[in-house]
């Protein structure tokens, strides 16, 4: 069922001005939930301070959102097929809110952490809804590659704006304001969205509980293994467990949480392993700037924050293109071109040295690396959720959201490991410059198995 059928019969694949505020209010809600993956990690040590976290505390103010929204994402997209995406969309937006609240008011670490968690599980209820309401209101062809391409900017965008505005509000107001500006969004959104977003739903199979509870307990046991030194081995052993014993449960449940059909699909298995190199490279390629540009050049956060509103612009750039990348080129080829002006733009950056007039080398490289990432990841969801039936678009898009919040989750704490090694809390300029440089490398080359994946993998296409 459509979200909206005058979208789908929109003459010359132009979009009508109904279909264009339908858009609006997903995309909105899309890039709040991107601004606040980033906007705490500039403002963490003013939190510390406020709320009293000791210093080996205040990881687990990223780590709580990540477990709750990579774990429950794959559950609320199944959910949001049962009861509806509209609902959940709509219950999902009232948490954040509610949550952001909580967190602005916090007055201890406990409400602080709470309120984190809150925004992860309202994160990982309205993104796959979002998403499906959107495949669902836009038939495959032109009109969905360009949405699809407008939400991949727009919450790309998000998340390097999120670094930027973490710091001009920590610096000019309170780290307070970093939760509270979600309120004033939340209820915009929700009171237009019922308006103009039309009821959509999926399969009625009711739900694969023991495949819910191994997949939702495998993916947390996952975030939890790559985010904290403590559990890497042990999180990382018992999702991998946990992850095999929910597709074998999958195989047999009547009505499975993620129907084995759709696990053989080469475009929904090779597209997700693509997007989740995607977002893996290019969040984790913030991390190391930001080390670069603090450590080796001296900046201070905030300015080192607004040098990736390039990155930004290079993100939004590639995302209103891709469309006609893809349409001229297919998905496949689109996905191979990205991810060589990626890779390329990536290994540019390890040419730079100490002294501040590099920094012209990582503007250029990080918009033109923006660009073509933006038309990945586009390429991405094209691939992983075409030539699937409406009843199966919310389980799709709830795998998509699976891969975007691992990928993001797992490449920043991949990429430190590789460039903090032996480095301590006074190691020169020289010595952090040489650990950015092999961190770089290595993304780079993450990139180039992306694309050598696209090529391969997704050739027959």
């Amino acid at each position: 069922m459509a979200v909206l059928d005058r979208t789908s019969a929109a003459p010359n694949d132009r979009l009508t001005g109904r279909a264009r505020l339908v858009l609006a209010v997903l995309l909105v809600a899309q890039f709040t939930l991107a601004v606040d993956f980033s906007i705490l990690n500039v403002a963490l040590p003013a939190i510390g301070r406020g709320l009293g976290f000791r210093i080996g505390q205040l990881q687990w103010v990223a780590t709580a959102f990540a477990l709750a929204a990579a774990g429950f994402t794959l559950l609320f997209g199944r959910l949001a097929d049962l009861v509806g995406r509209r609902r959940l969309f709509l219950i999902g937006l009232a948490l954040l809110g509610a949550a952001s609240l909580l967190g602005g008011f916090a007055v201890n670490p406990a409400m602080l952490l709470t309120a984190r968690v809150a925004q992860g599980l309202a994160t990982a209820a309205v993104t796959p809804a979002g998403l499906a309401l959107l495949t669902s209101a836009f038939p495959e062809g032109p009109l969905r590659e360009r949405a699809l391409g407008l939400n991949g900017a727009l919450m790309s965008a998000g998340f390097t704006t999120g670094a930027v505005l973490g710091g001009v509000l920590t610096d000019l107001l309170s780290w307070r304001w970093a939760f509270l500006l979600n309120v004033p969004v939340v209820l915009a959104v929700l009171l237009i969205a019922p308006r103009v977003l039309t009821e959509s739903r999926g399969a009625r199979e009711g739900l694969d509980l023991p495949g819910a509870v191994t997949v939702t307990a495998g993916l947390l046991a996952l975030v939890a293994g790559l985010t904290t030194p403590a559990l890497r081995l042990p999180g990382l052993l018992a999702g991998a467990v946990l992850l095999v014993a929910c597709y074998l449960i999958e195989r047999r449940a009547a009505g499975p949480l993620v129907p084995v059909r759709i696990l053989h699909r080469p475009t929904v298995v090779w597209g997700n392993l693509i997007g989740l190199l995607a977002f893996a490279t290019e969040t984790s390629l913030v991390f190391l700037l930001t080390l670069y540009l603090q450590r080796v050049l001296g900046f201070a956060p905030l300015a080192a924050g607004l040098c990736f509103a390039v990155l930004g612009l290079g993100t939004v750039v590639g995302g209103v293109t891709a469309a006609r990348v893809i349409g001229r080129l297919g998905a496949t080829r689109a996905l191979v071109l990205g991810g060589a002006v990626q890779a390329l733009a990536t290994a540019a950056l390890t040419a730079l040295g100490e002294g501040r007039g590099w920094l012209g080398l990582l503007l250029a490289a990080t918009f033109v690396g923006g660009v073509g990432n933006m038309v990945v990841i586009v390429g991405f969801m094209v691939t992983a959720t075409s030539g699937l039936p409406a009843a199966d678009q919310g389980t799709a898009t709830g795998l998509a959201t699976m891969t975007q919040q691992i990928g993001i989750t797992m490449g920043t704490p991949v990429m430190s490991a590789i460039a903090t090694t032996g480095l301590g809390a006074s190691a020169g300029s020289a010595t952090v410059l040489h650990g950015v440089a092999t961190a770089i490398t290595a993304n780079a080359a993450l990139v180039v198995v992306g694309i050598l994946v696209a090529g391969v993998a997704l050739r027959r296409r």
